[in-house]
């Protein structure tokens, strides 16, 4: 059943770290309310796929009025963890611009099957000029033409730029372009309303929630000899934010989304706690 390759695995995570990422840091501001001088809060959770649990994650962040950084941290565990062992750290620094993210250095390393990957992205002038990418790409994905690049963000600060929206309005219709130096993606999301999660034993929280659907696509960077039509196919999602303490920040409490393998993952928050510095899914 849970027989992926080692590379679609990675992206899955990466895909899902992403959006969990999406839905982090300017949620952690009241509707309306300016941002504090400075905030930092970290959250833990666990991911399961047909029943098993799969992978854990851990997110940080900290936001001050003028600039941002976050990490991110996961692994795979359970028998997913024993056939398909990998981890990746990233991390971002960045600054505001208005209402916008602008990253200035982008870097996320790991190893997935026993292969060793890195990139490191600095942006100049809206172009992310790529430093470093282990393994290359030339033999595996097809070039990302430059005008699919221009104006692109790392998947955290995008994914950031993103939850401004629920912060601002409550709703969260909006659409972005990220490119990891591999792939380029559109990342969609609209406001499916409010809605109740019942309790359960995976997850620290229950109760009302705003539901955010969202939608990914691969535009550029697709593998060679790989089905185009298949793998352009938008993949899909819901994500529910809470504040998960009276008065406290809004929070991604549940996350479900597509695989292409195994069908649909969830992933439950199981811990938050101050501080940007990651505790459980940090670098291996």
């Amino acid at each position: 059943m849970f027989a992926p390759p080692g590379h679609k695995m990675d992206n899955m995570m990466r895909c899902s770290m992403g959006l969990i990422g999406l839905l982090m840091p300017r949620a952690a501001f009241a509707q309306g309310a300016p941002p504090p001088s400075a905030m930092s809060l970290h959250a833990i959770y666990e991911t399961f796929a047909a029943g098993v649990h799969v992978a854990e994650a851990e997110a940080g962040f900290s936001f001050g009025p003028w600039t941002y950084q976050m990490n991110l941290g996961y692994h795979t565990t359970g028998v997913v963890g024993i056939l398909f062992r990998g981890h990746e750290f990233d991390h971002v620094n960045g600054s505001w611009h208005g209402e916008q993210a602008v990253p200035t250095q982008y870097e996320a390393g790991g190893s997935w099957r026993g292969v060793n990957r890195h990139a490191a992205i600095d942006y100049q002038h809206g172009l992310p000029v790529v430093r470093v990418l282990i393994p290359p790409d030339e033999s595996e994905r097809e070039p990302v033409p430059e005008s699919l690049q221009v104006n692109t963000i790392d998947t955290l600060s995008a994914l950031a730029e993103l939850i401004h929206a629920v912060a601002d309005t409550g709703r969260c219709e909006t659409t972005v372009h990220t490119y990891d130096g591999r792939r380029a993606v559109e990342i969609q999301a609209r406001t499916a309303g409010e809605e109740i999660l019942e309790p359960t034993g995976r997850s620290s929280f229950a109760g009302k929630a705003i539901r955010c659907d969202f939608s990914g696509r691969l535009l550029a960077g697709f593998k060679f000899g790989s089905e185009r039509e298949h793998d352009s196919k938008p993949l899909h999602g819901s994500a529910w934010l809470a504040p998960v303490s009276p008065g406290g920040p809004l929070l991604p409490v549940r996350m479900s989304f597509e695989t292409r393998w195994f069908g649909d993952a969830v992933m439950y928050l199981t811990e938050t706690g101050p501080g940007a510095e990651l505790t459980v899914a940090q670098r291996q």
